[in-house]
């Protein structure tokens, strides 16, 4: 009897140790849970500037400004030209020089500081635009991560370098950080279509400029 109580009871250790772990790996209370599998996702920025419609359409904004700008110094640049020529009629020390070579050095003077205050302008601008563009995608990307659960995204390139023929091109493919990636973990595109939607929808909700 006594040698049957001890089996019984050697039986029951054995059971209650084989229950152990999975009381063990069993979450408490206050206790941490078990951390997420990391979920990453590659983007490529230079693909979602180049065809972000705001973008594209501030870019020639830009443009036209700068154009403006070069149009107003050349014709600054004219008058100029013909003050010199005025000039070159005139006798040197006359009164009429003097006061037309003050001139021509005020003219100078004014057009230099146009140019240089347009191009500094225009360089502001384009930071802004830079700026801002970034943080619309940045926006979007943080958004459509945090839905998807993706716990880390990534800038790369998806050109394929192997179907380039420019060598600089095939060395800058070659220096990618990313080497391998699933066609599913490239947002771009998602995030592109998002980014167009959505300011479609704000460009045809804004009034029309007088």
């Amino acid at each position: 009897m006594k040698k049957f109580s001890l089996t019984l009871m050697a039986f029951a250790m054995t059971a209650a140790l084989a229950l152990m772990p999975a009381r063990v790996t069993a979450q408490q209370p206050g206790q941490a849970p078990a951390a997420k599998p990391h979920q990453v996702a590659l983007i490529d920025l230079a693909h979602i500037f180049q065809n972000y419609e705001k973008f594209k359409d501030q870019t020639q904004g830009l443009q036209t400004a700068a154009q403006n700008a070069q149009a107003k110094a050349v014709q600054m640049g004219e008058d100029l030209k013909a003050k010199q020529t005025a000039l070159q009629s005139l006798t040197p020390g006359s009164p009429d020089y003097s006061a037309l070579e003050s001139q021509l050095f005020e003219a100078q003077g004014k057009l230099q500081a146009f140019q240089q205050v347009e191009q500094r302008e225009i360089v502001r601008k384009q930071a802004e635009l830079y700026k801002q563009i970034y943080m619309d995608v940045q926006k979007a990307t943080s958004e459509y991560a945090r839905y998807y659960n993706y716990t880390l995204v990534l800038r790369f390139n998806r050109a394929d370098a192997t179907e380039s023929t420019n060598p600089q091109q095939i060395l800058q493919g070659l220096n990618r950080q990313v080497v391998f990636y699933q066609t599913n973990d490239d947002i771009t595109d998602q995030i592109l279509d998002y980014l167009n939607d959505t300011y479609r929808k704000t460009a045809s909700a804004a009034p029309a400029r007088p």
